[in-house]
């Protein structure tokens, strides 16, 4: 499946609170949380690691760790910039901004010791690929995946297919993870089907995979065509934004204007604070230009330094929502 032209968007509005990988099983090596992502290293979980000259594999144990760097596709495999914090014996982190990362759904990724040492995961933890190298898999060597989208239990989106009893099998496939038609297996309920996921905020497509048969959500009217002449259906990931303006105190009125309202001069009233004014809005992801109107005035943010002009002779304050 391929993305097409949206027309039509349907909208789920949710907070974004990252919890454990699945359902059932986390992953290994990282978790995301809000807008963060944050790799784990526990020397613990490893038993063997490979040096990186001579492919010599060796018990962990013999290995003396000085320091632990995240290594992946996201970094172009680097041995040294991603450098961990160690915040117990055994245990290190790195924080990342999960804009550091691209819309890409899934990368590979290890921990490197000592900048020249891999460690290897087991094969069996749930977040395992087959390493490659020159377009070949290598035996026994296996990279920790990590995803952007995952199913979760206190997810942002909640996918349900009523009726369908007498299926044996359900898949959710979309763009949020690339249309793989094996991935996301729906859970069997009393009334259908249901998998709840959690997801970056952005428009998708996605469809329903019932016995092998795809087929559009019957209960979503928001679609888009496809390049079959069938149909997506579509669904927006929103993430609540709050707009502050500091200071003005003394102002009588403050409006919130901006692309998401067409730029209109009554709709968003802000709410008065201690500190000034606020107002929380539902947004799509990508870049929205705003301004602040103080009676009648139009001012951009004064605590927000990210400014872009809109090619009308006008400077816009950025908020980037990912």
């Amino acid at each position: 499946m391929k993305k097409t032209t949206l027309h039509i968007i349907y909208f789920i509005i949710a907070f974004v609170s990252f919890n454990a990988f699945s359902q059932k099983d986390e992953f290994k090596g990282y978790k995301i949380e809000g807008d963060s992502v944050v790799f784990t290293f526990d020397a613990r979980d490893y038993k063997k690691f490979t040096q990186e000259y001579t492919g010599q594999i060796h018990d962990f144990q013999d290995l003396d760790i000085e320091n632990v760097v995240v290594s992946g596709e996201f970094n172009k495999w680097s041995v040294d910039h991603w450098k961990m914090k160690q915040v117990d014996t055994y245990t290190y982190e790195l924080i990342k901004s999960i804009s550091d990362f691209t819309d890409e759904f899934s990368w590979e990724f290890k921990f490197v010791i000592n900048n020249s040492f891999w460690a290897e995961p087991s094969k069996n933890d749930p977040n395992t690929a087959k390493a490659t190298k020159n377009g070949r898999r290598i035996r026994g060597v296996y990279n920790l995946k990590m995803y952007t989208a995952f199913p979760s239990d206190k997810g942002n989106a909640n996918f349900k297919l009523k009726g369908f009893k007498d299926a044996k099998e359900v898949i959710l496939a979309g763009s949020f993870n690339k249309w793989n038609e094996t991935l996301f297996k729906m859970n069997k309920t009393v009334t259908g089907w249901e998998l709840t996921l959690q997801m970056k905020s952005d428009v998708y497509q996605y469809r329903y995979i019932v016995d092998g048969k795809w087929m559009e959500d019957p209960d979503n009217p928001y679609k888009t065509k496809n390049e079959f002449s069938e149909y997506n259906s579509v669904i927006n990931i929103k993430e609540y934004t709050a707009f502050k303006l500091r200071g003005y105190t003394d102002a009588t009125k403050v409006i919130l204007a901006g692309s998401f309202n067409n730029w209109n001069e009554d709709e968003f009233i802000m709410r008065k604070m201690d500190y000034g004014w606020k107002y929380v809005i539902p947004l799509s992801g990508g870049k929205h230009h705003y301004k602040f109107i103080v009676d009648g005035e139009w001012i951009t943010d004064p605590n927000n330094s990210v400014k872009e002009h809109d090619g009308e002779g006008h400077v816009n304050s950025v908020c980037m929502v990912k």
